[in-house]
């Protein structure tokens, strides 16, 4: 199995504006992916997603750098950091939206697996881990963006 990139599409009838600011802002991406984010959307703007286990009311809490923020096209940050200073290898999470039709798709791309460090088993664990979520969160991604231009 190869865990270099990680890649899903989606498409939404939204235009790429309105898809920038879902995936851009925390107030909107708290609604289909992390329980909680904290970031400016800002090229070098250090932030936080928080998730909370619904059994024990746990939260992880998971460190992010915001490298680009090229609006309506690219957003892009880098998260799981191996250090405490996001100075060490980070996964790298992009947002390419590219109109189509009357709508937005929607390619995201997580890469940086292999330059982690992590032992294969490690590796291989995490990658799994986010396809599984991946899967889960962007089709709430797509029905998130359907409710907002649906009550605009």
């Amino acid at each position: 199995m190869e865990q270099g990139t990680i890649e899903r599409d989606i498409h939404v009838d939204a235009s790429p504006e309105i898809v920038f600011e879902v995936v851009s802002r925390p107030e909107h991406m708290r609604e289909w992916w992390p329980d909680d984010a904290r970031f400016e959307p800002v090229a070098g703007a250090p932030g936080e997603l928080v998730w909370r286990d619904g059994d024990t009311g746990e939260t992880t809490t998971v460190a992010l750098a915001v490298v680009e923020v090229d609006p309506p096209k690219r957003f892009s940050f880098r998260w799981c950091f191996t250090d405490a200073d996001r100075s060490g290898p980070a996964l790298l999470v992009t947002f390419d939206l590219i109109p189509s039709g009357a709508g937005t798709r929607v390619r995201m791309t997580e890469t940086g697996f292999r330059e982690m460090g992590w032992e294969i088993a490690a590796l291989e664990e995490q990658y799994r881990d986010h396809e599984n979520g991946w899967d889960h969160y962007m089709p709430r991604l797509g029905a998130y963006v359907a409710r907002l231009v649906a009550t605009a």
